[in-house]
Parts: C-alpha cells; sequence; structure tokens
C-alpha cells in the first residue's frame, strides 16, 4: 500500500494537537482520510496502540470541535508492512462550518482544504458555508461571532418578568440545540454589530447639525436609548380652549413608539448598513434597511396585513409585550393622528423603508414671524417679551403696557397675529394671546 498526501489525504506519524485542522479541513469541504502511524514521505512507521491513538483522537474531536462531528468519522486499525496504522475516515459534515470551539467561528478556528495543506478559511467561504448549511432566514444563522453576552437582555426580560435561561435561549431560537449563537443571539447580545444613528437638523433639510449619535449595543438597548433621545426633543406645546389649556407634543408618543419598534423589528439584519433617525423641525423620519417583502404592497401594511420578515425577532417583543400583534402597528401610527388635520407618511424603495412623523406643533413657512423691520418695531417687542413673561396675554395688558387706546391697542394685535408673532386663542372676553 502506497501512501501520498493529496487534498483527500493526510499523513501523520505520532497524534498531534494540529490533527483537528486536518478533520475540520476535511470535515468542511469534500471529506478525506486521515492516516496516523505514517511520515509526511509515506514512510510507514507503526503505533503500538493503535485502539489509544483512536480513542485519543476521538476525545480530542469531542472536546476540541464545533459542532458535534463524531457521527463523520470512521476509525479503523490497518497492518500495513507488518506494522499498525489507524486510518481515520472523515466525511463531509452537514452543519458546516466545523471550528475549533475556543477559537470561534473565525477564520482562525475554521479551516479548509487547499491543495495539500489545512488553511483558514476566509470570512466569505465561512458565510458561504452558513448560509449553504443554515438557508437564507438571517436570524436561524449561526452567528460569525460566538462570544456574546447578554447583560442587557437579562434585564429586559427580568422588568416582564419572563424567565430568560437556557432552556428559554434555545426555545427562543438564541441558540441551537448545540449551543451555537445564532443571529438572532447575536441581535440581543450585547455585542451586536447592527447600529442607529440618530440625527438633529435645524430646519427642514440637512445642511446644519444640532446633534448626532449613533446607538449600539443589544436591540433592547438601542430601544430604550433611542426612545429616550427622541422624547428628550419630543417638545409640549400649549394653547388655550376659553379657560381650558391644551397640551399637545410634538409627536404623539404612540406614533414614535410604534415607528420606532418597526425599524428593529423588520429591517432586514442580512445588510450591515446602519438604521436612520432624522430629526427635523417639521418632522420626524424612521428609516430602516430593507424594502417591503416579496409579495407585500404598500396598501396591504396600510390595510394591516402584515408578513414578518423577522419571525423569531417579532415573537420575543410579542412575548415580551413590546408589540400586540403583527400588523398593527402602523394602524396605530395613523390612529395617533387622527383629527389632527396631519397625516404620517410611508416611503419605501427596494432596499428601504422610510416612516414620516409630521410635527403637529410645527409652523409653516408663511406663518412663521416676519424678521425684516423687527427692530424697528418697538410695540411688538414689548408685547412679545411680556407675553414671554407671562405665558399668555390679554388686549387688556397690552393697553396698559403701551398706553394705548382700545382701538389702536385691537389693530396691533390684530397685525401681529397676521404676521405670524402671536396665536390668538378663545372670543370675546376669554380671548388671550400666545407665542407660536
Amino acid at each position: 500500500m502506497i501512501f501520498q498526501e493529496s487534498e483527500t489525504v493526510e499523513l501523520k506519524a505520532f497524534v498531534v494537537e494540529n490533527i483537528k485542522k486536518e478533520i475540520i479541513a476535511f470535515a468542511n469541504c469534500e471529506g478525506g482520510k486521515l492516516y496516523v502511524g505514517v511520515q509526511d514521505d509515506g514512510t510507514v512507521l507503526g503505533l503500538d496502540n493503535p485502539d489509544e491513538v483512536s480513542l485519543q483522537i476521538s476525545n480530542m474531536v469531542r472536546d476540541s470541535i464545533k459542532p458535534d462531528l463524531t457521527m463523520f468519522l470512521h476509525y479503523e486499525t490497518l497492518t500495513v508492512d507488518g506494522k499498525k496504522i489507524v486510518a481515520v475516515d472523515v466525511q463531509q459534515g452537514t452543519e458546516r462550518p466545523y471550528y475549533i470551539a475556543k477559537k470561534g467561528m473565525r477564520p482562525e478556528g475554521v479551516y479548509v482544504r487547499q491543495g495539500y495543506s489545512s488553511v483558514p478559511a476566509t470570512n466569505t467561504a465561512i458565510r458561504y458555508m452558513i448560509k449553504e448549511t443554515d438557508g437564507d432566514r438571517f436570524e436561524e444563522m449561526r452567528s460569525l461571532e460566538q462570544n456574546l453576552t447578554f447583560e442587557f437582555a437579562k434585564k429586559t426580560f427580568a422588568k416582564r418578568n419572563v424567565t430568560f435561561g437556557t432552556a428559554q435561549m434555545k426555545t427562543l431560537g438564541l441558540v441551537t440545540q448545540d449551543g451555537v449563537y445564532t443571529n438572532l443571539g447575536l441581535l440581543l447580545s450585547d455585542q451586536c454589530v447592527h447600529t442607529i444613528k440618530a440625527a438633529v437638523f435645524q430646519g427642514t433639510n440637512q445642511n446644519e447639525f444640532k446633534d448626532r449619535k449613533e446607538f449600539t449595543g443589544s436591540l433592547f438597548q438601542q430601544m430604550d436609548e433611542v426612545y429616550d433621545f427622541i422624547d428628550f426633543r419630543n417638545q409640549t406645546h400649549s394653547t388655550f380652549e376659553k379657560l381650558y389649556r391644551i397640551d399637545r407634543r410634538d409627536y404623539p408618543e404612540t406614533a414614535v413608539r410604534e415607528a420606532l419598534l418597526n425599524l428593529l423589528v423588520h429591517r432586514e439584519y442580512s445588510f450591515r448598513a446602519s438604521s436612520f433617525i432624522s430629526l427635523y423641525t417639521d418632522r420626524l423620519e424612521f428609516t430602516s434597511i430593507g424594502g417591503l417583502v416579496n409579495g407585500v404592497t404598500l396598501k396591504d401594511i396600510t390595510m394591516g396585513i402584515s408578513v414578518c420578515r423577522n419571525v423569531k425577532l417579532a415573537n420575543i417583543f410579542y412575548r415580551l409585550e413590546l408589540i400586540e400583534a403583527y400588523g398593527t402597528g402602523l394602524v396605530k401610527i395613523m390612529d395617533a393622528y387622527e383629527g389632527t388635520g396631519m397625516m404620517p407618511r410611508i416611503e419605501t424603495s427596494n432596499n428601504a423603508f422610510k416612516i414620516i412623523l409630521p410635527n403637529l406643533n410645527a409652523i409653516t413657512e408663511s406663518a412663521k414671524p416676519k424678521q425684516i423691520g423687527l427692530e424697528k418695531d418697538i410695540p411688538e417687542k414689548k408685547v412679545i417679551a411680556l407675553t414671554k413673561e407671562q405665558g399668555v396675554i390679554t388686549r387688556k395688558e397690552v393697553e396698559m403696557l403701551l398706553d394705548m387706546g382700545q382701538s389702536s391697542c385691537g389693530r396691533l394685535l390684530k397685525k401681529m397675529v397676521e404676521n405670524g408673532l402671536l396665536i390668538q386663542g378663545g372670543k370675546g372676553k376669554n380671548t388671550r394671546y400666545r407665542l407660536p
């Protein structure tokens, strides 16, 4: 029997640590045979105890290689030239990529056969093996990153009194039955690689930034921090209906909440690009990566029809009572604006989905105060200063402030309202004026 190394044959004089690389490489490729007791040049040295060598290799494979590869290995003791050697037949595995457990599913832990050698696999090759084995559903694929922690997720589950242990993580799909983290696990881990970028602009375009921030960590952490970022800037404005004060925030809290949850649950995570939140003076935009799921139209989703892209992720948000049911979020957003005279807009492309919430308290350009000549309008400046100090003013108070007659004062206030310097509320004796 002649021995010679090839793409499918590896020779080892005895068991060494890097024998794991050869076995992994065969399992990740087309399979192969490993002969122990034979030198690289094909010289048969033989083994004193072949059964012990087989057991040693078996233990090494079971303890050091993931996923479990034992069922794809067959051991046989051969006698060649009166000497005993061990032949290990390695079949191509069905759960590729296989890797050294301590090094993880990275190039330094994953090996493939290249010519007569076993070499580290590229990231591209690793992703290809994952996709080929696990299919196209992103959240069910095994994560390239396996060194994960879940501190924020644990706190989120605890707040909802939902158990979050190893058994639950497997049931929910964060971990495979072999203990390997999935991409769903990566999304909820503290090491999540997907981010949300938020920006606040001065005006209605992107010419001037007021603030910007990138949110990282578990999707739960991003959810909480992004909501706080928006909520802090979601101002409350007051109007008066007769004697009653009416407070209204720029954006209905329900609409903000549902738009943010939609951004998190329904985005396409197979792309590494960030999601975006843009806050202008007249609108708030949520832009997520990934257009509509194939077969679903914009009209469908506004009617409450939903085909979920990330089923397992949505199920977790449902269990935590963050979402109520599929397809209700956009309906809630629309309902939040009912009776306001404004309506949210939705824009889609092949690779993006945008929800635009109008600012309920925004002043249109035509209604903004006219700045030209304001410095010369001393009465107007005094009225504005008093209104800013008190919150609201009456015509009588303006008469006393300016020592002005009733008719002149009425004309001044009417002019200021028409120019957008003041907003009038109430009628007759209950008329009040406030700043825009």
